[in-house]
Formats: structure tokens, sequence, C-alpha cells
């Protein structure tokens, strides 16, 4: 029945989007003159390669460009049909959801692909080709990467969850979500976090908070720490310009931890003791250590590729950095080698399972090929369905609030990169990028600031603000935790409890 009803829909949705596709094909126009304003707010095409020039690249962004001007707001369709399935399936058909998540992605991501190649044709081709090459695969190789290699480090001791271990480790893991990434911070701490809180029945506030403060918000004071502000990196903001984000990093943190201790204090009183109590005195070790200096290559990898310029190759017509290509290929080498040197029974102790990585591999592709008209529209800046949202943005505080909800929901690194190159436009219109972004962090630095925090700090708002939210939701569940539904995230946790920590952080820094 339920087959029968998927299958009714596909064709009625297909029907109703070739149909506009379709016209819209026939009666593409050359877009219209942009303004100085305009072309500089365009994001760079080539976000992961910014040397690129060129007659032929530049033919390409402006393409890029010019399909955002021509596609509507409908064509987010299937992207909003996505982000609902994520949200409804695993509340109302949690058993179909369990076994079917990649075909409805698949399903989402072929509604979307066939009407957009009919209307488009080569162009579409090109884009498709394009966010995968660039975007999906090396994100997904990265978070392979410290997936593995953080299974391999298994932290043994009889620990209890108590609020005052809780918090040292969300502490911790808030320090180090900057140097080693969130998606590394997160995957080395969440599995000696669950086995402290392991015995107790009140502990998803306790993987929640860990999301807020670990998977998102400590990882602003580095370029390392979020893919945003490496994106920024490569685009010439200085590496150590982030550390201007330490106070707003100090005032989140403080009042999230804050929060966290009260609230798990009172949930910890509520525990009964006998089902709490640890009887056996496994002493405190770290197996796997080898894996450390994987994670080290990682890094070491993930920094060649903001320092090295190499030039460029096309693969499938589409222009590929040759300093991507050898990051990508030094983060595979380390997850092999973490696999290889790290016994398996390690990796059993440590609860691992190839199950996270899968899910996120999966519901993203569909996400990242959904996503398309979306980050299209954006980059089409006032000549796009979404002008009337780019004209209104103007102070620090619109540049904070608006690219920190569509990182909510959108891919965070190119809603920060459109959102860059609008307040560029804003003060130095016609001014090469380079010289651009210098001259804004000198006299206008506020508005990076504004967009910096709005996006690091903002994906903690969704379970697909950030791709570690997502994986630590699955190894969560897998180890037993309830985690809310995504509505569920939303309204229990995002909306009472970050919201207004965002509200006190544009009072104070974005007045």
């Amino acid at each position: 029945m339920i087959r029968k009803k998927i299958q009714l829909t596909v064709i009625m949705v297909i029907l109703l989007i070739t149909t506009p596709y379709g016209a819209l094909a026939q009666t593409n126009e050359p877009a219209t003159a942009q303004n100085e304003t305009t072309t500089v707010t365009t994001a760079v095409r080539e976000s992961s390669t910014p040397e690129k020039t060129g007659t032929k690249s530049v033919q390409k962004e402006e393409s890029g460009k010019e399909l955002g001007t021509q596609l509507p707001l409908w064509s987010v369709i299937p992207f909003i049909g996505i982000l609902l399935s994520i949200a409804l399936f695993p509340l109302l058909a949690p058993h179909f959801w369990h076994h079917h998540f990649g075909k409805v992605s698949i399903f989402w991501s072929l509604l979307f692909a066939f009407p957009f190649l009919f209307a488009f044709k080569g162009e579409g081709i090109h884009e498709i080709l394009h966010i995968y090459l660039i975007d999906y695969i090396p994100f997904i190789i990265l978070l392979w990467s410290l997936f593995t290699v953080a299974g391999g480090i298994l932290v043994r001791g009889d620990f209890v969850g108590k609020p005052s271990t809780n918090l040292i480790i969300l502490l911790i893991g808030t320090f180090l979500s900057s140097w080693i990434g969130t998606t590394g911070s997160a995957m080395v701490l969440i599995r000696p976090l669950l086995r402290a809180n392991a015995n107790r029945k009140n502990k998803t506030h306790v993987v929640v908070f860990f999301i807020f403060l670990v998977a998102n918000i400590g990882g602003s004071l580095t370029p390392l720490g979020d893919p945003p502000l490496f994106l920024g990196f490569l685009h010439g903001v200085p590496f150590f310009y982030t550390f201007q984000l330490l106070p707003d990093l100090g005032v989140a943190s403080l009042i999230l931890l804050s929060l966290f201790y009260l609230m798990d204090r009172y949930f910890y009183s509520r525990e009964k003791p006998e089902d709490i109590l640890v009887t056996g005195t496994k002493p405190f070790s770290i197996a796997g250590k080898r894996n450390f200096i994987f994670l080290v290559g990682i890094i070491a990898g993930v920094l060649l590729s903001g320092f090295w310029k190499a030039g460029t190759i096309h693969v499938l017509g589409v222009p590929v950095a040759i300093q991507n290509m050898a990051r990508d290929s030094i983060l595979i080498i380390m997850g092999l080698l973490s696999m290889k040197f790290t016994p398996n029974n390690w990796r059993k102790e440590n609860g691992f399972s190839w199950f996270p990585i899968l899910e996120v591999a999966l519901l993203f592709a569909g996400i990242f090929m959904t996503i398309i008209p979306a980050l299209a529209i954006l980059r089409a800046g006032t000549d796009g369905a979404l002008a009337f949202l780019i004209r209104a943005v103007q102070e620090p505080y619109h540049y904070f609030w608006v690219t920190g909800a569509l990182s909510s929901f959108l891919d965070n690194a190119p809603t920060y990169l459109t959102f860059m190159n609008s307040a560029l436009g804003q003060f130095y219109a016609g001014i090469p990028e380079s010289q651009a972004v210098h001259q804004l962090i000198a006299e206008h630095h506020i508005y990076l600031k504004a967009i910096s925090v709005g996006a690091v700090f903002m994906g903690a708002n969704t379970y697909i603000g950030n791709a570690p939210n997502f994986m630590v939701k699955s190894i969560a569940e897998e180890n037993g935790v309830p985690m809310p539904s995504f509505f569920g995230y939303i309204f229990k946790y995002s909306l009472p409890i970050l919201i207004p920590t965002f509200i006190i952080i544009q009072l104070i820094f974005f007045p």
C-alpha cells in the first residue's frame, strides 16, 4: 500500500514539475544586465579553487549565476521534500524509514534531476557533476576519514555520567572542535560520553548539548573548525582572523554550559542511585593511540589544501583543484591506515559500526542533489527569486540572522560565501576580491564576524545544519539513547534554548 502511494506521488509530482520546467527551457532569455553591486555579490563559482582565471572559468561562473536567475522558487520543492522525509518518516513510519531511507533519498534526487536535466540539458549535467565532484565527494571523504580514525580511539575506564563529568567532557570537546574540527572532536568524544551515561535513564539532553557545543559552536576559532570558516580562509580571510570570534564563543559557551549543568543536575537527582552505581574498577586508559597520528595527518591534509596552490585539472568537464585531490588522497590513506592498524575487537568494544556514516552518505547524497536550485538562486543575488531577501540584508544583525537561518537548513559553507560576497558588494563594489576582503576586515569587520558567527553557531539549530549533528544522533540511537525527532529537536531544544542564546549574542555583539 505504501509503495503504491509513493509511486502515485512520484507520477503526480513529476507531471507537476516537468511542465513548468519544460516551459522554462523553451523561454530562456539572456539574463538582465547586472548592477555593480550584484556582480560582486555573486559567490565565486568554483569556491574550492579561487585561483582559477581565464575565459572558460569565467563563462562557467556566469553560466552558474544565470541558472539562478532562471530557476523559480518552487524548484526547491524536492529539497523541502527530503527535509520533510527526514523529519516525518522516523516519527510516522520508523520501520519503513530504517530500511528504506536510502531509497527515499534516491526518490527525491531523481524527482529533481529528471526535469532539471530535461530543462537545462548540458548546463544541468555540469551543475550536478560540479556539486558532487567539488562538494559532496570531498565532504564524504572528510567525514569518513574522521569517523574511521576517531572510531579507532578507545577510551577505557569506569566513569559515571555525573553532571561534573559530563560538563568536563563538553568543555574538552568545545575546545578541541576548533583544532581538529567539529566532526573530529564529536567522533572522538561521543562514545566515551555515551558509555559514561549508559546507566542513566535521563540522558537525551546530554547528547543534545553535545551537538550544540562540540558539533557546532566550538568550531568557531580557526578555519579547521568548520567548513564555512575554511572556505573564508580560501578566499583571503587570514587564518587567525577567526580568533576575533572568541568573545562570541565565550558568551555562548558560558550560557549553554551553565544551562546544561543546571539541567543535568536536576535530571541526575531523579535517577535511582542503584541504577547509576558503577561497581567496576577499570582504570582510565586509551587504546588505539596510533589513530592520533592519523588524525594529525587528516588535519595536515586539510591545511595543505588551504596553503598550497597547484593549479587545476578538468574531471568530466569540471575544474578540480590539484591540491584538493591531494588532500582527499591523504584523507583516504589515513582512514585506510586506521582500519589496518586498529584491531577489530577494539572497534567492537568502542561500539563502532558503519551504519552512521552510511546513513549520512545516503541522505546527504540526496540533500546535495536537491539543494542545487536553492544555492543557485542565492548565488544569483538580486537577480534571483530571493532578491527580496538579499536586498533586505543591510545591517550586521541582518547578516547574523539570515546567514544563520539559511545555514540551519542549507549547506552553511556556500551560504557563508554568498553573504560574505554580499557584504563585499555593499561596501567595495568593483574591487578585486582579495583586496575587498582585507578592506572589509579593516573597516567593517563586524559584518564578516556576524556572517561567521551566524553560519557556525546556527548550524546547531537542526540535525541537518551541520554533518556531525546527524552522525552524533545516529550513534546515540545505536546506543539506545531516545533522541528527539527532527521537529522535536527544534521545538524542545533549539527554539527554547538556542534562539534566546543567539538573541543575547546579537544584542551584545551585533546591536
